[in-house]
């Protein structure tokens, strides 16, 4: 293990690198951060290298249930905000923690191979506006993110029209006076429809399988808010949860979408009130899967067709870290198999932060799991014997923190963890590694 002086690298200066960036330094570990931007914020800046912003997005979840507990966002911010308050959000939480000079900013990694065993360190390339240029670091911490790169489908024959990923799109000028597919239902799917129907001469929707809908405000609060306070098992909170969807979105079906093939909580929801509103009025078709194209004619698996302009692909993305080998990652199917999806198995000098996902997790459990990774760290640095636990604990094997979900076999919840599961865990190591600390 490196000696307690080692410099690690932190890889990226979004959400997940600045909660990063904050934990390293209140435990005094030293590093250096790189960031390709020119500023914090990674995706939330729609000016960013990759991203994928668009200029109507807004949070899908609120924002008292997404904020860093001990940066709770300005008063006045809307509860579901825009895409530029939080990019101002995380501007504002660099700043309060004095985190930019901690980073360098133009500087995109382009390699990071180890120097030899676990423990020796690693070589780190990175390119900037004044050449190519390499350092050694104690350990690499990766929090690049997990919305970068487009999960692209391909389409049977030739389509004349234009096609595009969701990660292209920008502003619903893009639809004026055109004939518009959306190809996926998730979050950003629906959205992006519901702009499409606002600015194109149609919009048709095409979706695979069905999903379960959440309205935003409940009661007049947001949806996220309610609950929580006693616990449910999984089996009654379905019930309870399933009901209140009934009462206050009714069935899905009878607008045309397709009835889920899995059970509530399987998947992620979509918390969109809007394009059932607008099925309902008439402003939108549901379309099944694409079985081919021909000019602009689009033919669908249950053998109906429309003409189209455009097709625009919200097919999600797929987890990215181009600069690192993937065997490193210890890979399994669509994402590296990490103890408590930041840790690896076998080395304490390599760490991926931010690749985690579930429904209510928000910034503060994001935060948890840096913490945890930060206190690791200290830990082994200073011999502690509960870092030897956890490090013998991960090395034995394990599962992901799914609570026994059974979630899609899908790229996109191939990280996907239960949250109340999730956070116990996190939280309980820390909490375990703060005591032996202090003693």
């Amino acid at each position: 293990m490196a000696s307690a002086t080692g410099q690690y690298a932190l890889i990226g200066a979004g959400p997940m690198g600045l909660a990063a960036a904050k934990v390293l330094i209140e435990h005094d570990i030293p590093f250096q951060g790189f960031e390709m931007h020119t500023d914090v914020g990674g995706l939330w800046d729609i000016d960013g290298p990759n991203s994928t912003m668009y200029e109507t997005a807004h949070l899908i979840s609120s924002r008292s249930m997404t904020e860093f507990t001990d940066f709770p966002m300005a008063d006045g911010v809307a509860e579901y905000p825009s895409h530029r308050e939080m990019a101002r959000y995380f501007r504002d939480f660099a700043d309060h923690y004095g985190l930019r000079q901690h980073f360098r900013f133009g500087a995109q990694v382009t390699e990071v191979t180890p120097l030899g065993a676990p423990g020796e360190g690693w070589r780190v390339a990175w390119r900037d506006a004044e050449g190519t240029h390499t350092a050694e670091f104690a350990g690499v911490l990766i929090a690049n993110g997990t919305l970068s790169e487009p999960n692209m489908p391909t389409f049977s024959g030739q389509f004349a029209g234009e096609i595009l990923h969701s990660s292209q799109y920008r502003s619903p000028d893009v639809f004026r006076d055109k004939r518009v597919l959306i190809v996926g239902a998730g979050n950003s799917g629906c959205d992006i429809a519901v702009d499409a129907i606002h600015h194109g001469q149609s919009c048709d929707i095409s979706m695979r399988r069905g999903y379960y809908f959440v309205p935003k405000y409940i009661f007049g609060r947001p949806a996220d808010t309610l609950g929580g306070a006693i616990k449910l098992p999984m089996w009654l909170k379905r019930k309870v949860d399933g009901a209140i969807l009934r009462w206050f979105v009714g069935d899905p079906s009878k607008y045309g979408f397709p009835m889920p093939d899995y059970r509530l909580y399987e998947s992620h929801p979509i918390v969109n009130s809007l394009i059932l509103f607008h099925a309902g009025h008439g402003d939108i078709a549901v379309r099944p899967d694409i079985d081919r194209t021909e000019g602009h004619r689009v033919w669908f698996k249950d053998g109906s067709s429309a003409e189209y302009d455009l097709i625009l692909a919200a097919t999600g993305y797929r987890l990215h870290y181009p600069f690192i080998d993937r065997a490193l990652l210890n890979w399994q199917g669509d994402a590296p198999h990490l103890y408590l999806n930041a840790l690896h198995p076998d080395r304490d000098d390599l760490f991926v932060l931010g690749m985690v996902e579930a429904s209510g997790l928000g910034w503060q459990g994001r935060h948890e799991q840096a913490e945890l990774v930060a206190r690791y760290i200290r830990g082994l640095n200073d011999g502690s014997a509960a870092a030897l636990r956890l490090q013998a604990e991960k090395a034995r094997g394990f599962d992901r923190a799914t609570g026994g979900m059974r979630y899609l076999d899908l790229p996109r919840m191939a990280y996907y963890v239960d949250k109340a599961t999730y956070r116990k865990a996190v939280t309980g190591w820390s909490r375990t590694l703060t005591r032996d600390a202090r003693t």
